[in-house]
């Protein structure tokens, strides 16, 4: 398994002091906001790899754990930042232009603005006057883009379980918007909630 560490963050804090790990989580559910997280961490604390030691891509979490390390991710960044694009917004622009625009979103949350962005492959930020890298599976090498990842993933499902309240019949708070066949049945039984993403096909 591969680990994430601080080599890229490393080899570029030289020329750039503030380096923003960007990732998303909720690209392909059926339901629900898409959600990317940026985090800067700090060129100048030698504790850092052994601070947020554990820290991996959040799909290698649990859920436990992502929620362990989303408060010591937001403690230990020189800043962080959290952008959604809504299932309406996906619909319109297409989900590689939303994810983009929550990028942005991210972006702009932030209190320090970053002068290199190291995202995950698909992230890609072309219209963004900043230079970046694109990593494939960035979010399992960088732990600046694990950072963003755990942080997008926390965000988006607490995002989740509050729709859950709302629209209980669908059970958001079990699969998070994604296709499980519970959630395709519902959808076929019941039809589509102003959070479903209606340009997304069902599986068959």
């Amino acid at each position: 398994m591969i680990f994430p560490d601080l080599s890229h963050e490393q080899e570029l804090w030289n020329s750039y002091q503030h380096i923003a790990g960007m990732d998303e989580a909720g690209r392909g559910a059926l339901a629900g906001p898409v959600c990317v997280g940026a985090v800067i961490l700090p060129n100048d604390n030698p504790l850092l790899s052994q601070t947020l030691g554990g820290v991996r891509d959040s799909k290698q979490l649990t859920p436990r754990k992502r929620l362990r390390f989303s408060p010591l991710i937001k403690e230990t960044a020189l800043t962080w930042g959290i952008g959604f694009a809504s299932a309406k917004e996906i619909d319109a622009l297409g989900i590689v232009p939303a994810t983009r625009l929550a990028a942005s979103r991210a972006l702009e949350m932030l209190a320090i603005l970053p002068n290199y962005l190291l995202t995950d492959f698909r992230l890609e930020l072309p219209e963004l006057d900043i230079s970046q890298t694109a990593l494939v599976k960035g979010d399992q090498r960088s732990l600046s883009i694990a950072s963003a990842s755990i942080l997008a993933k926390t965000t988006r499902d607490e995002k989740m379980m509050e729709l859950d309240t709302t629209y209980p019949e669908y059970g958001f708070s079990h699969h998070k918007g994604y296709g499980t066949s519970l959630h395709c049945k519902r959808i076929r039984q019941i039809g589509h909630t102003p959070i479903h993403r209606k340009t997304f096909k069902l599986k068959k």
